[in-house]
């Protein structure tokens, strides 16, 4: 038996449970038929003492208290996804997309293979294309969640979105705040390495960098670049935050993306920059004047 919740701003359209000996009883008649129906398909995979809550466009699953639970879906999720919504993005996923959050790293392992059969490379959180999921282990932060929900809005809003801006604009939001009611991303812990790089001349030029593949782009967890592209993307994508023009990158990136597929073209015109060598310099020393909190 376990509880589901409903957030007062969806009461609205809105639709009630309740649950007796672990079946689903009764649903209003005003409900959204897409939730009824992913309900009531979700109900019988809930373990025992996990606390489902509808936060559309998502279901939001956690072992923690119920209370704890709600607050997630509430301050995190749709915290998020309102100023997510605001800056750039229309439309919401077209499925409804389950949020698995697990108290710790023994639940969200054990629960990853349990209800997946994943093994999670990750020990933070992962997304599961096949089952329509975000799994995460909540009690690393909800930085993992944010940048998820990232994922999830661009692929539907901008689905020819290259990797690095992808990865660049959701890690940006691995440190989310509040500035006046819109959503920024603070300085990180992808710093330290972007420094290094940056003394060591190794910051690819944003060029390339825009122009890479997916399989150039990610290269795989043991690939030496790995990181020094997501942070080099990131810090890109803070830079524009920064002075004002992130926004306006992305509105214009997703209008030109037939004819600008990788951003470059936009990049430089958004900053008012052609010589994107002089640019890339003005942005290593900007980087490097960052101090972590």
């Amino acid at each position: 038996m376990f509880p589901i919740r409903v957030p007062p701003v969806f009461r609205m359209l809105a639709f009630t449970l309740a649950v007796a000996q672990g079946d689903l009883l009764a649903l209003a008649e005003e409900s959204p038929a897409s939730f009824h129906d992913h309900i009531a398909r979700l109900q019988p995979t809930v373990p025992d003492g996990f606390t489902i809550v509808v936060q559309p466009p998502f279901v939001v699953i956690g072992d923690e208290p119920a209370a704890i639970v709600e607050q997630r879906a509430t301050n995190t999720v749709k915290w998020a996804v309102d100023r997510l919504k605001q800056e750039y993005f229309p439309r919401d996923p077209k499925e409804i997309i389950d949020i698995w959050l697990f108290r710790d790293k023994d639940s969200y392992t054990n629960h990853a293979f349990l209800l997946f059969h994943d093994t999670p490379a990750s020990p933070f959180g992962y997304c599961s294309e096949e089952h329509q999921a975000l799994v995460m282990n909540i009690s690393t932060g909800s930085g993992t969640l944010v940048h998820e929900i990232v994922h999830a809005y661009l692929h539907v809003n901008f689905p020819r979105c290259p990797p690095w801006f992808d990865e660049g604009l959701a890690s940006l939001y691995e440190a989310p705040a509040d500035v006046n009611g819109h959503i920024r991303g603070r300085i990180n812990w992808r710093l330290k390495g972007l420094e290094q790089t940056i003394r060591e001349g190794k910051t690819v030029s944003f060029r390339r960098l825009t122009a890479m593949s997916a399989g150039e782009f990610y290269g795989g967890e043991g690939s030496a670049n790995y990181n020094a592209y997501y942070a080099q993307a990131r810090y890109l994508c803070y830079y524009l935050q920064e002075k004002g023009l992130l926004t306006k990158f992305y509105r214009e990136f997703v209008a030109d993306a037939k004819r600008d597929p990788t951003g470059y073209a936009t990049l430089q015109r958004v900053l008012r920059v052609t010589d994107m060598e002089k640019f890339k310099k003005q942005w290593e020393d900007f980087v490097l004047q960052l101090r972590r909190p």
